[in-house]
């Protein structure tokens, strides 16, 4: 009898009894999991067969372990190949945190922060108050955290990160008068100015780059229709925000701007709920927030 925690003693080839042999993906380890082991890698769960590694083994005349095939791929319950490779040192294990708490709060700072300046707290006026923080916490946080997203296997979540990190990147420039975007000098080097004539041709300029994200937006949000609830809200409303900010760049109605800025605020927030849910564990914290999951299970 042979008992499987971490790698694989043969003893008995015909029939290896173990209580574990499971690999969890979470950890790199091989969980305890009831059941029984037989000589192809087979678990046996509640009479349903899950095949989880593969290989041969005999034995000689005097009982001696022979050695066998390798092992092939293995696999989770739900049939997905499990791949612990790190990228050019094979030998180590791969272990990437959740980039998404991390990337989610930079895009919440953000964008409450500008939705206040946007619904006038504190008599903020100025919307290029913004830079500095959408320059480094909402761009270049998101951007990192979209590039780790993708070196987890996780498509969705690396587009939406590298994509909203880039469109505060660029959002910052519209405000920062070295680019020269559509005239915010006003024709007076070194002088911003958002309500002269040439201020008002990058107005509409603006409008029509936060309709166009009204637009990508719209395809994210039919993206995450399997994801959770939260995160279908947050896009929901960030959709709506895009669109009401777009209106008020484009025509300057002020009650445009003030939609907008409150429909940013509950953006915000929600994404600070969806960061807390996915920061909160039952490893780390007694406290747990319901995301209501929507995910096909396996």
């Amino acid at each position: 009898m042979s008992n499987i925690a971490g790698s694989y003693q043969a003893a008995d080839a015909s029939n290896l009894e173990a209580g574990a042999g499971h690999h969890d993906v979470n950890h790199g380890a091989h969980a305890a999991l009831p059941g029984n082991l037989n000589g192809n890698g087979n678990s046996t769960l509640n009479g349903q067969d899950k095949e989880y590694h593969k290989y041969n083994a005999s034995q000689n005349g005097n009982g001696q372990y022979k050695g066998g095939a390798g092992l092939h791929q293995a696999v989770t319950p739900g049939g997905h190949a499990i791949n612990d490779e790190l990228l050019a040192i094979g030998t180590a294990p791969r272990r990437i945190a959740n980039p998404l708490p991390l990337g989610v709060m930079a895009f919440a700072t953000t964008t409450l922060l500008l939705s206040l300046y946007n619904v006038g707290v504190r008599g903020i006026t100025v919307p290029n108050q913004i830079v500095t923080y959408a320059l480094a916490y909402g761009g270049g946080t998101q951007y990192l955290a979209g590039l780790w997203e993708f070196a987890s296997g996780n498509t969705f979540g690396a587009t939406v990160f590298v994509a909203f990190g880039c469109f505060w990147w660029g959002f910052s420039m519209i405000f920062i008068p070295f680019f020269g975007e559509m005239g915010m000098y006003d024709g007076v080097p070194g002088v911003y100015s958002m309500t002269g004539v040439a201020a008002s041709e990058a107005e509409s300029a603006i409008g029509l780059y936060l309709w166009i994200w009204f637009g990508i937006t719209t395809v994210l949000l039919f993206g995450s229709a399997r994801s959770s609830i939260t995160l279908i809200s947050l896009l929901f409303f960030l959709d709506l925000t895009f669109a009401m900010l777009g209106a008020y760049y484009y025509t300057g109605h002020k009650p445009f701007e003030t939609a907008g800025g409150a429909l940013g605020i509950i953006t915000g927030f929600n994404a600070f709920y969806l960061a807390a849910g996915s920061l909160l564990s039952r490893h780390t914290s007694y406290v747990t927030l319901p995301l209501g999951s929507v995910a096909v299970k396996d």
